[in-house]
């Protein structure tokens, strides 16, 4: 984009949506991830299986979309001039591009396409140690927290503003974060502890979205600069001035928090339901499996009636007798 003098001109809508720049970092997340992606994709469709169209469109979109987004658009340009840009920037990756990911089910994905000793190395990896306390719901609502206050209330966007190679590690850091916390709520159970069901994942969603506005609040309350020792010596005479830069950002921060926790937690909602309905089929076979183990009534005309309103009985037992669980163990015993 055209500079004057080296200084960018005013953001106006129209330049916000032209003004790009090729980011090396940027390049290489997405193409690795893509590249990934679609090699799973691609190995399942020369088996003859299907992969949801749906969750291909939500990785690459909404997931990689954003991820080019936040590191090449206009936002990584004005970020270095305005703050509510990187705000806005920061936001992306931390909260909505995990969300893009997460629904893609990369874990799935991977489980259906590896062989049977990378599914074994992945399954491994998976339940060890390092990921399980990574993926608590507790250490990760913090972990993203801790971050989004990290960035804001210490120098660390200052040096990343300066230097490009902490830049970058802000942006796997934030991204990193944000999935550790995303991606065990929309995809693999055995990423979470056994009492966090369903329900319990809705309550931690809406709980988190309540959670990520505040940083937004910190920002736009505190009475000190964020970065102030890089944004004070940014030569331009447009836009808004430094402080009312900053409450602007902590607007959009807490604005953009609660629009990605709505589609979070319908996200939540749906997978509860699919979960539901499989366990509904499940019970449904096991029940279908029962009735075709119930003796049928005797072909022989000897046995009569007696035979017949027996096998009749048989098929009009209550569920407690035939129940193969801990019910119907009880009875048993009894």
């Amino acid at each position: 984009m055209a500079m004057a003098n080296g200084v960018l001109p005013a953001p106006t809508p129209a330049r916000l949506l032209d003004t790009w720049q090729a980011d090396p970092f940027g390049l290489a997340l997405v193409a690795l991830l893509g590249g990934l992606y679609a090699w799973g994709v691609v190995r399942l469709h020369r088996r003859g299986e299907r992969w949801s169209p749906a969750r291909t469109a939500a990785f690459a979109l909404l997931g990689l979309g954003t991820i080019a987004v936040a590191t090449m658009s206009s936002l990584a340009v004005y970020g270095h001039e305005l703050f509510w840009p990187t705000a806005l920037q920061n936001l992306a990756l931390d909260l909505l591009a995990p969300l893009g990911l997460a629904l893609g089910d990369p874990l799935g994905l991977a489980r259906r396409a590896l062989s049977a000793g990378g599914v074994a190395r992945l399954d491994r990896a998976v339940r060890g140690r390092t990921v399980r306390v990574l993926t608590f719901p507790l250490v990760t609502t913090g972990l993203v927290l801790g971050s989004e206050l990290a960035v804001y209330l210490t120098p660390y966007l200052g040096t990343a503003l300066r230097h490009e190679w902490v830049h970058r590690l802000l942006y796997l850091h934030l991204l990193t974060a944000g999935c550790l916390f995303v991606l065990p709520m929309l995809t693999r159970e055995e990423l979470l502890p056994s009492w966090c069901t369903h329900p319990v994942r809705a309550l931690l969603v809406f709980v988190d979205g309540l959670v990520d506005a505040v940083p937004g609040i910190v920002v736009m309350t505190s009475g000190t600069l964020v970065a102030d020792g890089w944004y004070a010596t940014r030569r331009h005479d447009w836009g808004p001035s430094p402080a009312h830069d900053q409450a602007l950002g902590g607007g959009l921060m807490i604005a953009v928090a609660e629009l990605v926790g709505l589609p979070f937690l319908i996200a939540v909602f749906v997978e509860w339901l699919r979960a539901e309905r499989g366990r509904t089929a499940a019970l449904d076979r096991r029940l279908d499996a029962e009735l075709e183990r119930v003796p049928a009534p005797a072909a022989k005309a000897g046995a009569g009636a007696k035979t017949e309103a027996k096998a009749e009985a048989e098929l009009t037992r209550p569920w407690w007798e035939t129940d193969g669980g801990a019910v119907g163990e009880r009875y048993r015993r009894r």
